[in-house]
């Protein structure tokens, strides 16, 4: 095995399913075919950007990537019409592009593409017949939130498990709330005789202000491409930052987590190779850091102060973000 190469597929992940088959994967990943699948929605956001530095990691060790931009989902979704949902698209395209992503090893494609055909129409109703409505509703629970159940979100976890047939995938990837319909997938693929994909499953980041739950576009505070370099520095000024990784040890109640940390370790440390903390002499100096562990020892130890810490990554995260802006600009003119 290529332990470099499975290094590379399975870090700062949530869960990999199964290790033997990430193992195999890694055995030979040029041309492996990794996807993931994003609600034509808006403009990029801190999940999109978490996935997206996944799939830029797999493209350096050779996978090919293919992003589904799921006009069909979106507009079950409630998201808008088909022309204004296949708008979005082409923009979030470029905006993926804009955030890194090579245009020449991904492959976007419009659900709407092939989720028309008869074919696809026919083992998505072989599918249905194979799930019960309980099942399909536990998978959507997590992606559709408190909103009622309708006949439209039993059917789009089935569709989530038949698009990954239909684009010929090895790997799929998604936050930790796609597992259930990624789990879902593997169990009824098989009754239409296709193969049960590989899946890797990201992280969620902790609210901002709370560390408590996930980062939501929808409510409390989000880190968008869109942000203006003074925006994003008040949001990660204002950002829940205690000295520490772990700020709620005793794991009772609802767990909460350093979202600071989270962003040096899933957004940051991915993409540059030594991360600089600028501070004035007469504080130490600057610090300087190859590895995200070291980073967070330093905050650990009072080494490193949390404001520090949280102007450094807001730094960090306008220059990410700078092209894609651009581009979101560029598009409003």
């Amino acid at each position: 095995m290529d332990t470099d190469a499975y290094e590379s597929i399975t870090r700062n992940t949530a869960e990999v399913v199964t290790n033997e088959e990430i193992h195999a994967l890694a055995e030979s990943p040029e041309n492996r075919r990794a996807y993931v699948g994003y609600e034509p929605s808006g403009v990029l956001h801190v999940g999109h950007m978490l996935t997206a530095n996944k799939l830029i990691e797999l493209q350096s060790i050779g996978f090919d990537i293919i992003v589904l931009l799921a006009d069909v989902h979106a507009y079950l979704n409630g998201k808008g019409t088909f022309a204004e949902i296949r708008e979005t698209a082409s923009q979030m395209r470029e905006q993926f592009i804009a955030y890194g992503l090579d245009s020449d090893q991904t492959e976007f494609i419009l659900g709407s593409s092939f989720q028309f055909d008869e074919e696809y129409i026919l083992d998505l109703h072989a599918l249905e017949a194979e799930t019960s409505l309980a099942r399909s509703n536990r998978a959507m629970a997590a992606i559709k939130g408190d909103e009622t159940a309708t006949v439209a979100h039993a059917v789009y976890p089935l569709m989530q498990a038949l698009d990954i047939v239909y684009l010929d995938v090895d790997l799929a990837i998604g936050g930790t709330e796609q597992r259930k319909v990624h789990m879902l997938a593997r169990d009824t693929l098989p009754s239409i005789d296709a193969d049960a994909p590989a899946c890797l499953h990201t992280p969620l980041i902790a609210d901002l202000t709370t560390g408590i739950g996930k980062m939501s576009s929808s409510s409390g505070v989000s880190i968008s491409i869109e942000d203006d370099t003074t925006t994003l520095t008040k949001k990660i000024e204002s950002a829940y930052c205690p000295p520490t990784a772990t700020p709620d040890p005793s794991g009772e109640g609802e767990p909460r987590y350093n979202p600071v940390l989270q962003l040096f370790e899933y957004h940051v440390f991915p993409r540059f190779d030594d991360v600089v903390i600028e501070r004035r002499e007469k504080h130490g100096g600057d610090l300087s850091y190859e590895t995200y562990d070291s980073l967070e020892a330093d905050l650990e130890s009072g080494d490193l102060h949390p404001a520090d810490a949280k102007e450094a990554l807001a730094a960090y995260l306008d220059t990410l973000i700078e092209p894609g802006r651009a581009k979101v600009r560029d598009e409003r003119k």
